[in-house]
């Protein structure tokens, strides 16, 4: 059979097909009579592949099989034809994906370990709901928990051949958000103190300094206490306070104010006598 009689049959079969089909399940659309081949069905799939350019619709391989798909550019517009809102997958069901597909196999106690936090048994179920995920073995540790691995349905659903298609590390971490980055500030250095070997002769260290410091503060009282004596005797005065011998300017103009008055009246008397 020709190519050119091949390629409307490859055709029409994966547009009819709800899912994508290999190039054997192409293959055994024809029978012995038709002499169809492997090589001539992957020549049609190419022929076809090169039909779709400029098109809206593109022959993609993905690991199941090939299939017709809309292509990105046209994306926004076709998703106007369904009312349902897209599915969002919350950040903890994705890195947890992620790990699956970067580590596998992988338990679900090393899944906790790298994201350091528990990991909901909500996201392993609806994981694999949706198959995208599936038990491959289980780990000889004790306990035995179930090692996780991606399939096929995984990776049609995110338009991927094989893992090996899958973005580098290097190149997922170029694409992070900045604002997401948490760059901190470089804390200003400090000097700490070697922590001692033997906690005990620390404290007992640190009760000698005390017990010094006690005594180096009784032997400063005790010579302190005969000079503050030794001092007020030789500062003791028999004279009389400042207060008396200070006066006023009124006083100085008539020292008469301070005498009594009996004493002024009986002065006139004696002289006349």
């Amino acid at each position: 059979m020709q190519i050119e009689q091949l390629k409307p049959i490859v055709e029409a079969a994966l547009l009819a097909s709800t899912q994508p089909m290999t190039v054997q399940q192409l293959g055994e659309l024809f029978n012995e009579a038709d002499e169809v081949g492997r090589e001539q069905v992957a020549k049609a799939l190419e022929a076809l592949a090169e039909d779709c350019a400029g098109r809206g619709i593109e022959l993609k391989e993905v690991a199941s099989g090939f299939r017709y798909q809309v292509r990105q550019e046209v994306h926004p517009w076709i998703s106007r034809m369904w009312t349902e809102r897209p599915s969002r997958y919350s950040r903890a069901l994705l890195e947890t994906l992620a790990l699956i597909a970067y580590r596998q196999p992988i338990t679900r106690p090393e899944i906790e370990q790298i994201r350091g936090v528990v990991v909901s048994s909500n996201i392993i179920k609806t994981m694999e709901e949706r198959e995208w995920i599936r038990v491959v073995g289980y780990r000889d540790v004790p306990g035995k928990p179930a090692l996780f691995g991606t399939t096929r349905a995984f990776l049609d659903y995110f338009n991927l051949k094989s893992l090996d298609q899958l973005p580098p590390l290097s190149e997922i971490r170029d694409l992070e958000d900045p604002q997401l980055r948490f760059e901190p500030e470089p804390l200003p250095a400090r000097v700490v103190r070697d922590l001692p070997i033997d906690p005990d002769e620390e404290l007992l260290h640190e009760h000698d300094a005390v017990d010094a410091a006690a005594d180096d503060y009784h032997t400063a009282t005790a010579a302190e206490a005969p000079a503050a004596s030794e001092s007020g005797d030789a500062g003791s005065d028999p004279s009389p306070p400042a207060e008396t011998l200070t006066t006023t300017a009124d006083e100085a103009a008539n020292p008469a104010a301070d005498v009594e008055p009996d004493a002024a009246e009986q002065d006139p008397e004696e002289y006349r006598a």
